[in-house]
């Protein structure tokens, strides 16, 4: 069953990440080229020779994002799938949509929204390139301060919502989650590198947009999942 459950993830994660690209046109390149534009005029008034490119802007906006998506997606599909299997079964949510729209929505909030709140997506141009290291280290340290601090919750909620009922073992677990996290990434370096004049307007959509993108990568997966893995579960059971 986890196969099929596997090969069902993949398949959600494929859709979710073709939306993803559509969107990403639609309203993420337009900011990438506008922040593009803004750095060639700031190496031009500094008298620096443009830097070759090793990939076009022409493949990067098209096959290169449909495959970061096509790619991001199926994997991201492939892994929601194992934790719904895992999840299936030990969680008090026997319907299988209802499991994976709420395992959707823990997933965006621990991985694309809490790492976001103190490390947000810059556009091109923002960013000191000597300092890329130790974003990108701590970033992912924050992400997995994030994925920790969710899954002590989840064993905490698991451990007395009988003591404590459903609803004040949520409330507990979702308060755990805030404190671990919020004091973790209090203690997280932060990074002010924007260029004088970078346009605030264009830092603002393209931060919108890269979560409007997160939200359908997500919302795309718990419910195409959901209705998949359910449709399974039905013809199981007709079957048995």
């Amino acid at each position: 069953m986890t196969r099929i459950l596997l090969v069902r993830g993949m398949l959600a994660g494929v859709v979710a990440g073709l939306l993803v690209f559509a969107l990403a046109r639609w309203i993420g390149e337009p900011q990438v080229e506008r922040a593009i534009a803004f750095e060639t005029s700031m190496s031009q008034a500094k008298g620096h020779a443009p830097e070759p490119e090793i990939v076009s802007r022409k493949i990067q906006s098209s096959l290169g994002l449909l495959t970061a998506t096509t790619v991001d997606g199926t994997a991201l599909g492939g892994i929601f799938a194992l934790v719904f299997a895992f999840a299936y079964g030990r969680l008090p949510i026997g319907n299988p949509r209802a499991l994976s729209a709420v395992l959707a929505v823990l997933g965006f909030v621990t991985i694309a929204v809490v790492p976001a709140l103190k490390y947000p997506a810059n556009p091109p141009s923002v960013g000191n390139p000597e300092t890329i290291g130790i974003r990108t280290g701590a970033f992912f340290l924050m992400l997995g301060v994030s994925i920790a601090a969710a899954i002590l919750a989840v064993q905490v909620e698991h451990r007395v919502h009988t003591r404590l009922g459903v609803w004040n073992a949520s409330l507990l677990a979702i308060l755990l989650f805030m404190v671990v996290t919020a004091s973790i990434a209090h203690f997280l370096p932060n990074f002010d590198e924007v260029p004088a004049g970078f346009p605030v307007t264009l830092m603002w959509k393209f931060r919108v947009a890269a979560l409007e993108m997160q939200i359908l990568m997500w919302g795309t997966l718990g419910f195409l999942f959901g209705w998949l893995a359910e449709r399974e579960f039905e013809a199981r059971r007709l079957h048995d």
